[in-house]
């Protein structure tokens, strides 16, 4: 067992990417766990889970008393995603740990093109906005255009996050960025909000089919939670143009690190 510091340590990284991005912290989450403590992806999935849910749940909270969540639409992505997590969590623990890994690290470098491809993390080009905020009070107006496109949003987001450990804000985020016209900092909020939720249906499914390492989850959730908070205090002081470039590159190379892993170009 790694020491206690260093699991702090790595869950204070997750909640500081979470904080500056409101994504990100289940992707880097899963190869800090394999990498950092030689956990297996089945294993490493579930603590994952556990730190990043917290730490979403606490963002979500304070987002919520800043009246920034867009609580309606959070709860159709996150309801949706909830459901078919277990699904994913299921393939998860009925593939060996290779294919897993390079799976993964498709996913990260996908998640790093579109950081890279998008230059600004500015709202949505007005021909791709579904939902569409109120100027008055910011809350959403409801369609049937954007209310399916949030909940093919939760359903990616659900698959993922029980296949991968992953709370899915890599998807939520650019989603949103897309169909609304939210601010940033709403869009943020909304997704560590969602990240809550389908990140609590995936520990449960998780714990169904095998024990979690609570002795690594909980300190790792304790270290995130602790650094989100800092974090959100940085955010605000801090380029997001620049955030998102620099956790796109990081991206990058963590995923080649995992595709050398998963072809066995380094020894586990």
């Amino acid at each position: 067992m790694q020491t206690l510091a260093l699991v702090l340590a790595l869950g204070a990284l997750i909640g500081m990417v979470m904080a500056l991005t409101g994504a990100g912290g289940g992707v880097l989450s899963i190869p800090l766990l394999v990498f950092g403590l030689h956990l297996p992806v089945q294993q490493a999935a579930p603590v994952g889970l556990v730190a990043v849910g917290l730490a979403a749940a606490l963002g979500a909270a304070l987002g919520l008393r800043q009246r920034i969540v867009r609580y309606r639409a959070a709860a159709l992505i996150g309801v949706v995603g909830m459901l078919v997590a277990p699904l994913g969590v299921m393939l998860a623990q009925r593939l060996p740990n290779r294919p897993l890994l390079g799976a993964f690290a498709l996913v990260l470098l996908y998640t790093a093109w579109r950081m890279l491809r998008t230059p600004t993390p500015s709202a949505a080009l007005p021909a791709s906005v579904l939902c569409r905020a109120n100027a008055v009070n910011q809350r959403l107006i409801w369609t049937r255009p954007c209310a399916r496109a949030l909940a093919g949003t939760g359903l990616i987001a659900g698959v993922l996050s029980g296949l991968l450990g992953v709370g899915g804000g890599f998807v939520i985020v650019p989603a949103l960025r897309r169909y609304t016209d939210l601010e940033i900092r709403s869009i943020q909020a909304t997704s560590l909000a969602v990240i809550a939720l389908v990140s609590s249906s995936g520990v449960t499914a998780a714990a169904v089919h095998g024990p979690v390492r609570w002795a690594v989850a909980l300190p790792f959730a304790g270290g995130a939670v602790v650094a989100l908070l800092v974090g959100q205090q940085l955010a605000r002081k801090m380029d997001a143009r620049r955030l998102q470039q620099a956790f796109a590159w990081f991206s990058v190379l963590v995923a080649l690190l995992m595709l050398a892993r998963a072809f066995a170009w380094l020894s586990n």
